[in-house]
């Protein structure tokens, strides 16, 4: 069966897209970078934890978060933060989570927590799914993972259960080429990673990863049929990750320079999508740094937000796991509280 990829940019179906879509995605777009260019900085600064960057994934996160409503669910991996604030959720957020605090989930928003674990969160996915339809519901649940995770059992697992109960998911993989430092063609012997559809009796779709109109089209077709009822959708979006696995990475390792040149030069998805916006006249070059320099600005406004949120004491660990504290855990309090007497 042929797996064709589908685009948008740089083909003639370019000519009727949407430029106010275009617009609105190009600005989350530099915002996601200028997020991750911040964050990495504050990585090195001790501010914050270990951090997974987005460079070059940009088109997958935002095109893809674009399609939701906001009454439906998200089930983000590691790496999803642009889609996160894309559905509702506050810059802030998910900095906080980066800096292990409290306050880093928000209540007013149908996402599920950051998944650290590899493809676990399909199954959670399928689960929340499930549970809106027969709620009676028109929610549909979309879950990210990238492609090392189809190596895992949990990914199997999730579709086969999805296909079997037509559950109204949208299992989208980002393809960026490397399971951490794993090339694609060592971790999978498929042609692509769309065709293990065929196996679960769903439907498959391959897209241009940083491509953000045709991930949106892609996505938007496959939302759609899950709200009708007909099942989920296995998205494959081809893209690269330009970046680190995360900061604690070193891709020069194990990555060909000339691969990571020619995606950066030829390939940057915000260089395609700010190249269609310059060609249809949306914007100009003042007006594509106007909007940098403002995402720069929401960004600090983040960070400033985050830092000003409290530090986590040491006796959360303990406050939130059982409805009466077990005299083992509560012994291993008071030892703390003894060193710790602010614990």
């Amino acid at each position: 069966m042929d797996w064709p990829l589908v685009q948008v940019l740089g083909t003639k179906r370019d000519k009727k897209a949407d430029v106010e879509l275009a617009t609105a995605l190009y600005r989350d777009m530099i915002l996601l970078r200028s997020f991750d260019e911040r964050a990495i900085n504050l990585q090195r600064q001790g501010r914050i934890g270990t951090f997974a960057p987005s460079l070059g994934q940009e088109a997958s996160e935002i095109g893809s978060a674009h399609a939701l409503r906001r009454s439906d669910w998200m089930v983000p991996s590691y790496r999803d933060h642009g889609a996160l604030f894309v559905h509702g959720v506050p810059l802030e957020n998910v900095l906080l989570f980066a800096m292990g605090r409290a306050a880093s989930l928000s209540s007013a928003v149908k996402a599920l927590p950051t998944a650290i674990p590899i493809a676990t969160q399909l199954l959670h996915a399928v689960g929340v799914a499930i549970a809106s339809r027969r709620l009676g519901q028109e929610d549909v649940a979309l879950t990210y993972f990238g492609d090392g995770a189809t190596s895992e059992g949990d990914f199997h697992e999730a579709l086969n259960f999805a296909g079997v109960y037509k559950a109204p998911v949208i299992f989208f993989c980002q393809n960026n080429g490397w399971a951490i430092s794993v090339p694609r063609a060592h971790q999978t012997a498929s042609e692509t990673l769309a065709q293990k559809a065929l196996a679960y009796g769903v439907e498959g779709a391959r897209v241009d990863g940083n491509d953000a109109l045709a991930v949106h089209q892609v996505v938007s077709e496959a939302v759609a049929r899950a709200r009708a009822g007909e099942g989920p959708t296995l998205v494959e979006a081809v893209t690269y990750r330009m970046g680190p696995h995360t900061t604690s990475d070193d891709p020069s390792r194990y990555r060909p320079d000339d691969e990571y040149l020619d995606w950066k030069t030829h390939r940057d998805p915000l260089l395609k999508l700010g190249g269609f916006l310059l060609e249809r006249g949306v914007a100009s070059e003042a007006l594509l740094n106007t909007w940098a320099e403002e995402a720069r600005a929401r960004v600090q406004a983040g960070v400033d937000a985050a830092e000003a949120v409290p530090m986590v004491r040491p006796r959360g660990m303990f406050e939130h796991v059982y409805d009466e504290m077990p005299s083992v855990l509560h012994e291993e309090l008071q030892a703390i509280e003894e060193v710790t007497p602010d614990a």
